[in-house]
């Protein structure tokens, strides 16, 4: 029997004012509040500047926050980055690692994703680390390939169920609508489950992988629904209170 607790994760990514951040994290508290025993975590990762307003929000409920990215260094002559250290300060407890716009945009590779998720752990975080094919990749097969050699490469030893969730996002799924179909995200859920089993056989069971890409009210229930997607890490629906709550109404137990 599967007993992973399903993970709500929200990625607001470069979205929302303070006023905003404490508005949808404040609905969301209240909702967590006033729900009696949930059957799932959820975190929310706010843009830096709106972290402390949605710590705030969050105090005193089971609303979890993270970061979107981290530095792998504790500190130094790093302009303009945050280290995984300050986030634990600023009250974080998950920081998002590897995401395919940090990969993209910015040049992140497989190695630099495993050193900040080992800077996520040494500061206490709970990293979530993200791997995922383009649809280049997909449509030329080549996505066990390229999800095998990110997991390899991105998961530094001494992952454990506690320290560390991966969230398989195809890129060619993230915010343009199309979702990879229940087989499709159940064939590579399975792929890095075996993955993780052959490298981390005493955790593997235990380690939450989320679903991400054009993840909604309407197609929630059906992936989570499957055997090896723990939840979601949600984009645009997690900007919504009411879409991201239904999402998470969505995740009862297997």
């Amino acid at each position: 029997m599967n007993t992973r607790r399903p993970l709500i994760a929200g990625n607001w990514k470069m979205n929302g004012l303070a006023a905003d951040a404490a508005t949808l994290a404040g609905d969301l508290a209240k909702r967590l509040r006033g729900s009696h025993n949930p059957s799932f975590d959820m975190v929310v990762c706010p843009p830096y500047t709106n972290i402390s307003t949605a710590v705030e929000a969050a105090q005193g409920t089971a609303l979890a926050i993270g970061g979107q990215n981290c530095h792998d260094a504790e500190k130094g002559a790093h302009t303009g980055d945050i280290s995984a250290a300050m986030l634990a300060d600023a009250r974080c407890s998950y920081v998002i690692t590897g995401h395919s716009e940090r990969r993209t945009d910015h040049g992140e590779t497989d190695g630099m994703v495993n050193a900040k998720t080992r800077a996520a752990w040494a500061a206490g975080l709970i990293a979530i680390v993200c791997v995922g094919e383009t649809e280049t990749q997909r449509d030329a097969g080549q996505t066990l390939d390229v999800i095998g050699a990110q997991v390899a490469g991105s998961m530094p030893d001494g992952a454990t169920a506690a320290n560390t969730v991966i969230a398989y996002e195809p890129v060619w799924a993230i915010g343009t609508g199309r979702t990879a179909s229940p087989q499709e995200a159940q064939d590579v859920h399975g792929f890095i489950r075996q993955q993780l089993t052959d490298r981390f056989p005493e955790q593997a069971g235990g380690m939450r992988i989320l679903y991400g890409g054009s993840m909604k009210p309407g197609n929630a229930a059906q992936l989570m629904a499957l055997a090896d997607i723990d939840g979601g890490l949600i984009g645009g629906a997690a900007l919504i209170a009411d879409d991201f709550w239904a999402i998470a109404q969505s995740s009862g137990q297997k």
